[in-house]
């Protein structure tokens, strides 16, 4: 997984995550510099997209001014799985019913071990 796709997100993809955040705005919301966003970027504990040629992350990663408590680690599964960035945020903001609600939900609600399940099992 790069760390932002260069090719825009279509736009129901884009409109799923909802309120989106410029990298400046991550690392205020997470009470660090912006250089520590990208590194944080590059190892996979956060993602963001680029939307109209700067990269973003949607805010719905960020609680309390931590990264949701599972999202690194899902990251890293569903890149295992083979998705990009799109596919990603794709799977974590579609609803799924079983969960229920979507994978990202469960995340902010403290309910990633299902989440994480489902991803490993995408890579088989």
């Amino acid at each position: 997984m790069h760390a932002t796709v260069d090719s825009a997100l279509d736009p129901r993809t884009d409109a799923l995550a909802g309120e989106w955040l410029t990298l400046r705005e991550t690392a205020e919301r997470l009470g660090i510099k912006p250089n520590r966003i990208k590194q944080l970027i590059h190892e996979h504990r956060i993602l963001a997209v680029r939307r109209g040629g700067e990269p973003m992350v949607p805010a719905a990663f960020i609680k309390d001014g931590q990264v949701i408590k599972g999202l690194p680690g899902t990251l890293t599964l569903l890149s295992d799985a083979g998705f990009d960035e799109a596919e990603t945020i794709r799977w974590l903001f579609t609803a799924d019913d079983t969960l229920p609600g979507t994978p990202v939900d469960a995340l902010t609600e403290n309910r990633g071990t299902e989440v994480r399940r489902r991803a490993q099992a995408l890579a088989f």
